[in-house]
């Protein structure tokens, strides 16, 4: 017996696929918001770590605002930051915020 006979034989395949369609999409709601949960979680830790000082965090948040990742995309915060994690001693920092700052220069100039 082939798969196309199988499908024949089936009665009523149309209430079966409509079952695995919502299987598959309350399966990738409840899949979606899990994920953007935990990023929203996330975020909230690196302010938590950023504001304490952790260099890394600091960096990871500014990279964050400069993306608009999870957050609203806010140059200011993503320089304030930067400026944070660069006096820290993260050299990385401290090129983003030079290329922001030449950028914001070359705009006005």
């Amino acid at each position: 017996m082939t798969f196309v006979d199988t499908l024949k034989e089936l009665e009523n395949i149309e209430l079966y696929l409509f079952t695995v369609l919502l299987v598959f999409t309350v399966w990738f709601i409840r899949n979606t918001i899990k994920y953007y949960k935990g990023e929203k979680r996330n975020v909230k830790h690196l302010h938590r770590f950023a504001k304490e000082g952790e260099v890394e965090a600091q960096h990871h948040l500014a990279k964050r605002y400069h993306k608009g990742d999870m957050v609203k995309k806010s140059t200011q915060r993503a320089a304030f930051w930067y400026q944070k994690a660069s006096f820290s001693g993260d050299d990385d920092a401290k090129e983003y915020l030079d290329t922001m700052l030449k950028k914001k220069n070359a705009n006005q100039g």
